[in-house]
């Protein structure tokens, strides 16, 4: 054997799996979560303002100072905080490449890392490879709120960080006050850290506020706050994002940063400085995410699934366990290959596969995309 595999339990994701499906039999992608319209055209002439005007090397590896300098404005604007953009502001290549760093700086080999499930698929294969061992909390169902009994009783003395991720993907909770102080008085004497994956920070509903872990003092100190401008602003493939942290923790989140990618593509950052300005670019957002899904919940009252409407992120779950004990892995590509619309089975979203016999749809696409893939639900009985 040439290699011995670091991840012998890792394959293809389930997302590259269903797209594929989804092309194959030209089905409505609702599986992938990737938004199926353009970027605002603004931010799109910047981008090509910036590379006209030779912003095209290298970029400082924490980020343009611009882009830094208007990213705490934008925090201090929404949350009151304020984060020096020298120090605890870092420019990252999407926030994928963030968690990972943050992971990576902070876990060694037999530290603990509570992992509250179903959890986005990135987090477990980081901490494997950087020798920390997964400990699974389940999250309670149906509403995928924290169950603080069992998250207390998984902490021991080997436990090194807690991953947080709010809106929650897949489960569209979002956490409350309550919460941020439960997680607070949980750690506040003792040398745990933790990650905050708040990529859906502005794609929330019915009123509800994000509440960013920034914004609780005791949380604020020893949290890595992992933000995306790629599902804010629908530029998924931009891969640009930002982490924010203390000064000491930004020291060692750099250090593994800048031998991932080092820096991140200079013109989008620009463009990105300029866009910020207006607060209205971000502060729209919930407005309209929440016709998309007011629109597809809808139509989802026609069919014979069961479901509550996410409270943000833009993924709406739906359950079809009083109708059949077909597994979801098996429904979502049966839709696909019959039906014609794709999803995403959320068992993947657990280590141990559980099947709770709910179906993850993105409705971040267009409205057209959304009415048809509803009309193909209901072309035949699915069950």
């Amino acid at each position: 054997m040439l290699i011995e595999s670091k991840l012998p339990e890792v394959g293809t994701t389930i997302f590259t799996i269903m797209s594929k499906l989804a092309a194959d039999h030209h089905a409505i992608n609702l599986s992938q979560g990737f938004p199926g319209f353009n970027a605002p055209q603004d931010l799109l002439d910047l981008v090509t303002t910036h590379m006209r005007l030779g912003n095209n090397q290298y970029a400082p590896m924490s980020g343009v100072p611009i882009l830094r300098q208007r990213i705490a404005k934008k925090v201090q604007l929404q949350t009151g905080i304020q984060y020096n953009e020298e120090e605890e502001i870092t420019v990252v290549s999407g926030a994928t490449e963030a968690i990972f760093s943050a992971i990576t700086a902070t876990v060694r080999p037999g530290d603990e890392v509570i992992v509250l499930e179903p959890a986005y698929d990135l987090y477990v294969p980081v901490i494997t490879l950087s020798g920390g061992v997964p400990v699974f909390v389940s999250l309670n169902m149906p509403d995928f709120s924290v169950d603080w009994e069992k998250l207390k009783s998984a902490v021991t003395k080997k436990t090194r960080l807690i991953m947080v991720n709010t809106p929650h993907n897949p489960g569209g909770y979002i956490w409350t006050q309550e919460d941020l102080d439960n997680l607070a008085d949980l750690i506040k004497d003792k040398n745990i850290l933790v990650i905050s994956d708040e990529v859906y920070e502005h794609i929330t509903f019915d009123g509800r506020p994000h509440l960013s872990l920034m914004a609780h003092p005791v949380l604020r100190e020893r949290t890595f706050v992992c933000c995306s401008f790629g599902k804010t602003f629908h530029v998924t493939g931009w891969k640009v994002g930002y982490c924010l942290a203390p000064k000491e923790l930004t020291a060692e989140f750099r250090k593994v940063h800048q031998f991932v990618t080092f820096s991140t593509p200079t013109p989008f950052q620009y463009a990105l400085a300029d866009f910020i300005q207006d607060p209205d670019t971000y502060l729209s957002l919930p407005k309209f995410y929440q016709k998309k899904r007011d629109l597809f919940c809808e139509g989802l009252e026609t069919t014979d699934f069961t479901f509550t409407p996410a409270q943000g992120s833009f993924f709406q779950l739906v359950s079809y366990k009083h109708l059949s004990d077909e597994p979801d892995l098996v429904l979502a590509k049966r839709l696909t290959t019959d039906y014609g619309v794709a999803c995403i089975p959320i068992s993947v979203f657990f280590q141990d596969k559980t099947d709770h016999k709910i179906l993850r749809f993105c409705f971040a696409k267009n409205d057209s995309d959304l009415f048809e893939a509803l009309n193909r639900l209901l072309k035949d009985p699915i069950f």
